[in-house]
């Protein structure tokens, strides 16, 4: 669940060909809620800066719903810059978008 398009196409392509069936997109916070909850994927990568609301929300009302998809959050900034809210509301882990791959997600989502 990414707002850059490109992005989403990038990754989508990176899981598939590694492995991953990805089974939805959305480029929004509510977007992003609408699908998780319809989808019910196994996990789900998650901009922590969307448009509407940011990712942080979005992994707390996937929790808050009983939603029991695996969140990773990503972003072009570092890991270090967000601290403890990372770890919050059951979000399984952190892939700067430079680092994405197929084997991280699963590692964090074992």
């Amino acid at each position: 669940m990414d707002d850059d398009r490109r992005f989403r196409e990038i990754a989508r392509a990176l899981l598939e060909a590694e492995g991953f069936v990805v089974v939805g997109e959305a480029d929004g916070g509510e977007a992003a809620l609408a699908a998780a909850r319809e989808l019910e994927p196994d996990v789900v990568l998650l901009d922590v800066h969307l448009p509407d609301i940011d990712g942080f929300v979005v992994a707390e009302k996937l929790a808050a719903g009983g939603n029991r998809a695996a969140v990773v959050l990503t972003s072009t900034r570092d890991e270090s810059d967000f601290g403890p809210a990372l770890y919050r509301n059951g979000v399984r882990g952190f892939v700067p978008k430079n680092e994405l791959s197929a084997e991280r997600i699963a590692t964090l989502c074992r």
